[in-house]
């Protein structure tokens, strides 16, 4: 099994066609073959669960059963040649499952990997989840305190903020140099520790998904860099 993540930017004046794009793009992504799960997503300004959504940037999470699958998708389809004709910039990383716990529209998209505890490289993480509507007030009172605590945690190397839904369907996609840093930032940070007990006591979340894999290619740009150019 393998995870894309492709983010695009599309120039100030082809945001109109960018919204375009999330209506009938469903449409060749929904007969393509060997396209296992995706979903087409909105992203925020800042990098994590955001309020303010970026109208240039938008993205595409799908899982394939191999690479030569999601190459074919890169050169074959129309989804790809609206994004070369369309946009600036195409950034996309592919990911190795390596461990996953909870749904996404009661799916579980990328299977029950075991991990492998011998595992000592960089790790992607995706944290996603559904807001409850009586929730809503509580989850974006806390967001900003953990949004600003990641981009100075250690091992920290950069993040997506992803979703379906404004306010309501969000995640957040990012890469670690390490599992130790990501449970560092999980468990030890003061902030991201505060949140996750909150998350479960008051119930904010109606669904939600954590998921790790293991990055092994990068290709493309965002904002003029590879914000992770490892391969």
């Amino acid at each position: 099994m393998l995870v894309s993540l492709t983010i695009v930017r599309y120039p100030k004046y082809f945001i109109p066609f960018a919204f375009i794009s999330m209506a009938i793009l469903h449409i060749p992504l929904f007969f393509r073959a060997n396209l296992k799960f995706w979903k087409l997503l909105g992203c925020g300004k800042n990098g994590t669960f955001d309020i303010h959504p970026d109208y240039q940037q938008w993205g595409m999470m799908a899982v394939w059963d191999k690479e030569s699958d999601f190459i074919k998708f890169q050169n074959d389809s129309f989804v790809w040649f609206w994004w070369r004709f369309f946009t600036k910039e195409q950034w996309t990383i592919l990911c190795l499952p390596y461990e996953s716990h909870g749904k996404w529209d009661n799916k579980e998209p990328f299977g029950n990997p075991t991990p492998d505890k011998m595992y000592n490289g960089p790790i992607a993480v995706l944290t996603r989840a559904t807001i409850r509507l009586t929730k809503l007030a509580g989850f974006w009172k806390n967001v900003p305190k953990v949004a600003a605590s990641m981009g100075n945690a250690q091992g920290f190397i950069t993040s997506v903020g992803i979703g379906e839904m404004p306010f309501l369907r969000q995640a957040t996609f990012s890469v670690w140099n390490s599992l130790d840093d990501v449970k560092k930032f999980a468990y030890r940070q003061r902030e991201h520790a505060e949140i996750i007990k909150k998350t479960h006591s008051e119930g904010w979340y109606s669904e939600e998904l954590f998921a790790r894999f293991v990055p092994f290619k990068t290709f493309g740009t965002v904002k003029g860099v590879n914000p992770f150019p490892f391969n």
